[in-house]
């Protein structure tokens, strides 16, 4: 069987073929730097953590790219109210993004390309899009022209008509159409602005993916992903702007996953509260049971956090961890009882494949994962030696790795409030670095290392971890 993946674009399962045969480009939408993340943009970082790892357990290359999105008009309102520069937003929210996405243990994309560095991509792609007749200039702002695409709705699967009903769309009188949308926006007094040929000014948020996207795979690619809040408009522009630039099929398979929410909402968002921050989740539980609980569910169902459903996770890991303890590096068969899990182990990962390979049932998986621990357990308890389990217990470990799962038993976790100490030292550390003050960053970097926190400087931005 082959891998099986969802389409939203033609609304159903497709085998998946990517353009190269051995190798993968995805992109999945990265954060919005205005604010920390949380749980619920972890769902969706964690889905595509997923595919990736399964990609690779398949026998692909893949290039994951991630962006960063660090000019926007909340990013300008949030540095306002922070009274501090979108720069220096945006490297503390990198930092804290980059940590908390390794304390899920949730692998680093290949490249984190960041808006502000696509600005000359941007401004040719918007100039290409003018001359073909698809975008138009009005006072220093550029819009795309929404009618002059024939297939506009596509992903979505609406009309444009039935868009404009039902979306709150920006007033502007000198559009010439009120679904029209940005590619570039004059500048405003005190906001952060680049040179144009239509003055200065900076980008809208939907050509900077189709930028970042252009930069660092090309034209077309195999797997756009993100979640579902953004399908409209956010992704529906970006294949209108992407394919009338470049004349061609923009990604081959747009993967969307279902939101998170708390009970009683209908999605977890920064702008209405409410919301479960990631070091606070942290806290409470851990990376494994997190993962274990949003894993549990599909990941085109939407899911509501609460902390029963993440301790019973928690208590169902206990099943696999206590499978693998005192593992060993041995795969010697010598015995009826290692024929039995050899057995087993071969049955669970296909079973496993299986479960993966129809549109990322993790659900599905992780039961073949606690059948085989149940196994691994039972001879334990029947006398087998560490040599008789060691085989199940590879395989085991092996395919909870492909989850993500490390199996190791829970450590104390940082706290919220500890873990919002220092990354706001990481932040004032980094500005200093930034202003060159680099005495002052070494006592900064002092004053981190006593309270036992090693960090790590790198192209991608600072991350920390807790040693002691």
């Amino acid at each position: 069987m082959s891998l099986q993946l969802y389409n939203t674009l033609t609304r159903q399962k497709e085998e998946f073929k990517p353009r190269d045969a051995q190798h993968v480009a995805m992109y999945v939408c990265g954060p919005n730097l205005y604010g920390p993340a949380h749980i619920g943009h972890a769902l969706s970082y964690i889905t595509f953590d997923v595919l990736k790892r399964y990609l690779k357990f398949r026998g692909y290359g893949v290039k994951h790219v991630q962006n960063f999105t660090d000019i926007e008009d909340r990013i300008i309102e949030s540095a306002k109210k922070e009274n501090t520069t979108i720069e220096a937003l945006a490297e503390k929210y990198i930092a804290r993004f980059l940590n908390e996405m390794d304390s899920l243990n949730i692998q680093r994309a290949d490249v984190y390309p960041r808006a502000t560095e696509a600005i000359p991509t941007i401004i040719k792609m918007t100039q290409g899009l003018i001359e073909k007749g698809m975008a138009y200039e009005l006072d220093g702002d550029v819009y795309f022209r929404v009618r002059a695409d024939e297939d506009y709705g596509k992903l979505s699967h609406r009309s444009l008509d039935e868009m404009e009903a039902g979306a709150r769309v920006a007033v502007d009188e000198r559009k010439y159409d009120p679904m029209d949308f940005a590619l570039w926006k004059s500048s405003k007094p005190g906001e952060p602005a680049w040179a144009s040929p239509w003055g200065p000014g900076r980008p809208g948020w939907h050509i900077e993916c189709s930028a970042m996207n252009l930069n660092e795979h090309g034209a077309q690619i195999d797997i756009h992903g993100g979640g579902q809040d953004v399908l409209f408009p956010h992704h529906e522009n970006e294949i209108a702007q992407s394919e009338s630039y470049t004349g061609k099929q923009f990604s081959r398979y747009w993967v969307h996953n279902a939101l998170l929410h708390l009970p009683g909402q209908d999605k977890m968002t920064r702008h209405l509260g409410g919301l479960v921050l990631i070091p606070e989740a942290l806290s409470r539980h851990s990376s494994d049971a997190i993962r274990a609980f949003i894993l549990g569910t599909h990941y085109r169902s939407p899911l509501a956090w609460t902390e029963e459903g993440v301790d019973a996770a928690e208590r169902g890991l206990e099943r696999l961890r206590a499978a693998v303890k005192d593992a060993v590096a041995s795969t010697t068969l010598d015995g009826a009882a290692d024929a039995a899990l050899n057995q087993a182990a071969a049955e669970t990962r296909k079973k496993f494949i299986a479960a993966m390979d129809d549109d990322l049932n993790t659900a599905g998986a992780l039961g073949t994962l606690y059948d085989l621990a149940r196994d691994i357990n039972r001879a334990r308890g029947e006398g087998a030696s560490p040599q008789d389990l060691a085989p199940a217990q590879a395989t085991l470990q092996e395919l909870a790795g492909v989850l993500g799962l490390m199996l190791q038993e829970p450590k104390r976790a940082v706290s919220a409030d500890e873990s919002e100490k220092i990354n706001a030292l990481v932040a004032e550390r980094n500005a200093l670095r930034a202003a060159k003050k680099y005495a002052e960053a070494d006592k900064m970097r002092a004053q981190l290392t006593e309270m036992g926190v090693e960090i790590t400087d790198s192209a991608q931005g600072t991350t920390w971890r807790k040693v002691r």
